[in-house]
């Protein structure tokens, strides 16, 4: 989160520094809701009612008659109350700044703090089921980059379910610098590996932190905010400030020019105190910790100048990462030039802490043994909001350009018209329609074994085919474990003697190039803990072909019962333990709690059961098939062609609007809940109608207060009480029939670990402690309302 403080915004002079000079942009700022124009730091916000635009459709404006802020930037905002774009004529190509300006304020009984929406642009999604809360007289203004190759660009905000979406200012402008973010970028994950990242100029940044190390709280020419780092350092005694630099930059000599940073930035920093002694064996670097998004990429640049020793070639330390990844830091590797400020950029995966560990260490072969850090920037990789493209999308706009007004109306108009024709004309095989003024029309097919190359693959991750057939001798049907909707999953070794699972495509099965891609583009960018692993995929001869982790235990649904035998007869099966079984599921809501908040767009999976629950060899839950997934804010419009998902799971939700949403796994999820307690499957045939839909049976019984009655046998005496009222009233808030009324992952997952506390805290009871409330989980077999009798 970037912070802006207003006192900031409304002095200029404090503002701006006069590294160079520097033609400021003048478009485009947007003063939304207003008719007036609005000068701040040297930018004039143009009021969007003004003659140089308009809206197509209604769109509402609302002015704070309360003056909560005294800056006039935030006295007016836009409100949507259905899926509406800001668009931008785009005359000179190149990398752009974007910022979201939002601060909200109570308006005629319309509090924009009630508001809760989706921001999206260059179908990458911005921001989630986002809100903000009036806690501050700041607004809270979220900064892009982002490189736009077209002459339109623009933003849609859409609003989540019976809310609104709101905005107060935009920002679009280009930056000076054309290589300001190159194509081509060291790529360093948490174990400190060190590879080549391709295709950063088409990624679209978040900025979450800029650090102005040693330095004061200022914005510089671009009107980016710097902070101190003082709040970000892990040991304060292992820095100190250094003194200001009172001299001449030397930019444009080391790579940094003007706009790289502020002066302030270059100038000042923290270098090591040689005389601080931490006691630990890292208490000769300084370290700063950031928060970031778990599993996820990002850019972080670091600035650097000598303003510490001055002396050529006098100075080498090293930069770490992680603590894993290191790189040597020479000043003067290039020339001699004092006081040439330079920059380093990496691509950086995190890992699943949550944070992100950055120091400067000195070297011994260094003249003088210090180290020090000028600045730091780290920036998100946003998510692409449309893996599987959607159809049939309407959006209402605000025009900002050159256009003239009537003119574009009829246009407008007339394009509208002809996408409505084309909807009416598609072709049966699901071919995306016109997409109105945006140009985003789908570029696949329904898939087929003979489709055409697959574009924008993770190219890392492709196998030639030799070497899958290798693996899985030539799919020898010995090989074969499974069959899904995709194809038939072969077992494999690969050279290197990894155990792999093998998944084959077979058009017969449904499934094809649509899902073979959202397979690999999802799991290309995601990892975690408790999603299964991409280990390759091959589209090579008519073939399309995933390769993934081995999972050895199967999965969930194999140790829960065989979908096979009639409900005449109980299943032989291994015994999963209760505790086992709150584990597995634990892990599955932390995978699916991951997908659904990874970088600020989230994925549903839509595809949630227990035959995409796998598990490893010590039973650790991974949740896999992402061939129904899809990434991004949901578009209100974008209707799915065929029933996704599967039957027992589907979201009731789902029957009527056609649309998922994260809510719809959480309901899947509350299904499996139910399986993993009472080992039966989602539906079974049955001559009592009230067992035939496990969620309406299981629901049945837990009204009555008698979930007892219908769980699996093998656990009868195992369960604590206390334990299973916990889990089934889990259970029953993921299958509420309103999406509206069920809790997030997170609040699932909390709730299952706290039903695990309870089963363990009862395990470790002394008999004598043991309550009469265990009584009931004792019940002999007869007694039990068991599906399989």
């Amino acid at each position: 989160m970037v912070l802006f403080p207003l006192f900031l915004l409304q002095f200029p002079s404090l503002l701006l520094l006069s590294s160079a000079v520097y033609a400021l942009p003048t478009e485009y700022f947007i003063n939304c809701g207003s008719k007036a124009n609005v000068t701040v730091s040297g930018r004039n916000f143009v009021g969007d009612l003004n003659s140089g635009s308009f809206s197509v459709g209604l769109s509402p404006t609302v002015s704070d008659t309360n003056s909560s802020t005294n800056t006039s930037l935030y006295h007016t905002a836009r409100i949507f109350t259905k899926p509406s774009s800001y668009e931008f004529d785009i005359i000179n190509n190149g990398i752009y700044y974007v910022r979201i300006h939002l601060f909200p304020f109570i308006s005629l009984g319309t509090n924009l703090a009630d508001a809760l929406f989706d921001v999206s642009a260059s179908n990458f999604s911005l921001l989630s089921n986002f809100g903000v809360k009036n806690t501050s007289n700041s607004p809270q203004i979220k900064e892009y980059l982002l490189t736009i190759n077209q002459t339109k660009f623009s933003i849609q905000f859409t609003p989540r379910r019976k809310s609104f979406a709101f905005v107060s200012a935009i920002e679009v402008f280009l930056v000076p610098d054309p290589d300001f973010v190159v194509d081509n970028e060291t790529e360093v994950t948490p174990g400190g590996e060190g590879g080549n990242f391709s295709g950063l100029r088409s990624q679209v940044l978040r900025t979450i932190h800029r650090v102005n190390v040693g330095g004061t709280q200022h914005n510089d020419t671009l009107w980016r905010n710097w902070i101190p780092d003082d709040q970000y350092l892990l040991s304060e005694g292992s820095a100190r400030t250094c003194v200001p630099y009172e001299g001449t930059l030397a930019y444009n000599v080391n790579g940094a020019n003007n706009y790289s940073a502020s002066d302030l930035v270059y100038k000042t920093c923290k270098e090591l105190n040689l005389n601080h002694s931490g006691g630990s064996e890292s208490s000769s670097n300084i370290t700063w910790r950031f928060d970031v998004s778990k599993g996820t990429r990002h850019l972080v640049r670091l600035h650097f100048c000598d303003v510490v020793v001055l002396t050529a070639r006098a100075i080498q330390f090293n930069l770490y990462i992680y603590s894993e990844f290191s790189q040597k830091i020479d000043p003067y590797l290039l020339n001699d030039t004092l006081a040439a400020p330079f920059y380093w950029d990496f691509v950086v995966d995190s890992d699943d802490s949550g944070f992100m560990n950055i120091s400067v260490g000195p070297r011994q072969d260094s003249p003088n043994k210090t180290a020090f850090l000028n600045g730091l920037e780290i920036l998100e990789f946003m998510k692409e909001s449309s893996f599987i493209p959607s159809e049939g999308k309407k959006s209402v706009h605000v025009i900002v350009g050159t256009l003239c007004g009537v003119a574009f109306v009829f246009i407008l108009v007339a394009l509208f018209w002809l996408a409505l024709r084309r909807n009416k004309a598609k072709n049966a095989d699901g071919v995306g329609a016109l997409r109105v003024l945006h140009g985003k029309g789908s570029p696949y097919r329904k898939g087929t074994a003979n489709a055409s190359p697959v574009r924008n693959l993770n190219l890392k991750l492709k196998m030639p085919l030799h070497e899958i057939l290798e693996a899985t001798h030539n799919f020898d049907t010995k090989l074969l474990i499974g069959e899904g909707g995709f194809g038939k999953v072969y077992k494999g070794t690969l050279r290197n003697g990894m155990k792999v699972a093998v998944k084959r495509s077979d058009p017969k099965h449904g499934q094809g190039l649509p899902e073979f891609e959202t397979e690999v583009l999802v799991l290309s960018k995601i990892r975690h803990r408790h999603l299964v692993s991409l280990i390759g995929y091959c589209q090579e001869s008519s073939e399309m072909i995933l390769v993934y982790e081995f999972m050895e235990k199967g999965t969930l649904r194999d140790h829960l019962y065989d979908s096979n035998v009639s409900s005449e007869t109980a299943p032989k099966r291994f015994k999963l333990s209760w505790k086992q079984r709150l584990e597995i599921c634990i892990g599955s809501a932390k995978g699916l709690h991951y997908l659904h908040t990874c970088s600020h767009g989230g994925i549903i999976h839509r595809d949630v059961k227990p035959t995409n629950i796998l598990l490893n060899e010590h039973y650790v839950a991974k949740v896999a098939d992402f061939g129904l997934s899809r990434s991004g804010p949901p578009d209100p419009e974008d209707f799915s062609v065929g029933i996704k998902g599967s039957f027992g799971y589907l979201d009731p939700e789902y029957f009527r609007s056609l649309q998922f949403t994260d809510k719809s796994d959480v309901y899947s999820f509350g299904v499996v809940l139910l399986e993993v307690l009472c080992a039966r499957p989602a539906i079974i045939n049955s001559t009592k109608r009230e067992e035939v839909n496990l969620a309406e049976w299981g629901m049945f019984w837990q009204t009555k207060g008698q979930i007892e009655r219908v769980i699996d046998p093998l656990l009868v005496g195992e369960i604590n009480a206390d334990s299973l009222r916990k889990f089934a009233e889990t259970a029953e808030k993921c299958l509420k029939s309103n999406g509206a009324d069920r809790p997030t992952m997170l609040d699932v997952l909390w709730d299952l670990e706290y039903a695990l506390q309870l089963q363990q805290t009862a395990m470790h009871k002394e008999p004598r402690e043991d309550t009469t409330s265990n009584a009931l989980l004792e019940l002999p077999p007869p007694y039990l309302e068991f599906a399989f009798r």
